[in-house]
């Protein structure tokens, strides 16, 4: 752990983590191709509108099923996504660009990366908890993806900045609380706590842990704490949170599939 962070290094720690992502999502698809085979689990997508009842004499909503989603397949893509950003960051033309970005304080790869992965298992997790509604799931994947992309904002302001200009830092961070006030009003808004599947709690505990890790990482960057100095150390932060964050709660998701 006291090895010196560089750049050669942290190619070989990317090289490393886009396997160990390609591997789980290619368990996971062949998983959730043999539970398609018999139990095909797939989540609704609906859409509301209004129409004129002649009965009733007045407007009613009216729901229209617009597709569905087969789950267990979706989950993998959320790892795939992963794998194939890491695999982009250690080739020649990407690597070349991560290194210069890391020279700066800032990795653009990460953020668009996570504004993908991160947006697209929201969605999915969003859908575990019933939100249906095509409207809803676009809204949160927008404010989701703009989590994201204000943490690239933080890093390319503050490239610049004598003093750290927090603004972007708390924007992003009240983005980011707006989908999982939905998602928890759909999971206990009328439900009975004792009636709650195990793995609900255990995804929305994991996601409000990582959730908070994951801003903590970017303060000891900006507050200069201890080893966080290195940009580099930060950086590989992120990497490993990110595998530890996007397996736990793929699997968890997954284990969604499973549930009556």
């Amino acid at each position: 752990m006291s090895k010196e962070i560089t750049f050669h290094s942290l190619k070989k720690f990317n090289t490393i983590m886009g396997f160990l992502h390609l591997i789980q999502g290619l368990l996971m698809l062949g998983f959730a191709l043999f539970i398609e085979r018999i139990a095909d689990f797939r989540i609704p997508i609906m859409s509301y509108f209004l129409t004129f009842d002649q009965t009733q004499m007045r407007l009613v909503t009216e729901p229209n099923q617009l597709g569905e989603v087969p789950f267990g397949i979706a989950v993998s893509l959320f790892l795939f996504i992963s794998a194939l950003a890491h695999f982009i960051i250690v080739s020649p033309w990407g690597n070349k660009i991560y290194n210069r970005d890391l020279s700066n304080g800032m990795n653009r790869f990460r953020w668009y990366e996570y504004a993908l992965s991160s947006s697209l298992m929201i969605l999915l997790v969003a859908l575990l908890f019933g939100v249906y509604d095509i409207g809803a799931l676009i809204l949160i994947v927008v404010v989701n993806a703009s989590m994201n992309l204000f943490g690239l904002d933080m890093e390319e302001i503050n490239q610049y900045t004598k003093r750290t200009n927090w603004k972007p830092f708390i924007f992003g961070s009240i983005a980011g609380l707006a989908p999982w006030i939905v998602i928890l009003l759909y999971a206990f808004g009328n439900s009975n706590p004792a009636e709650v599947p195990w793995f609900v709690y255990a995804i929305v505990g994991s996601y409000f842990v990582f959730f908070n890790l994951f801003p903590i990482n970017m303060i000891l960057q900006y507050k200069k704490v201890g080893k966080w100095e290195n940009y580099l150390y930060g950086e590989r932060g992120y990497i490993i949170l990110s595998l530890f964050a996007k397996s736990i709660l793929a699997w968890l998701a997954f284990a969604g599939v499973m549930q009556p």
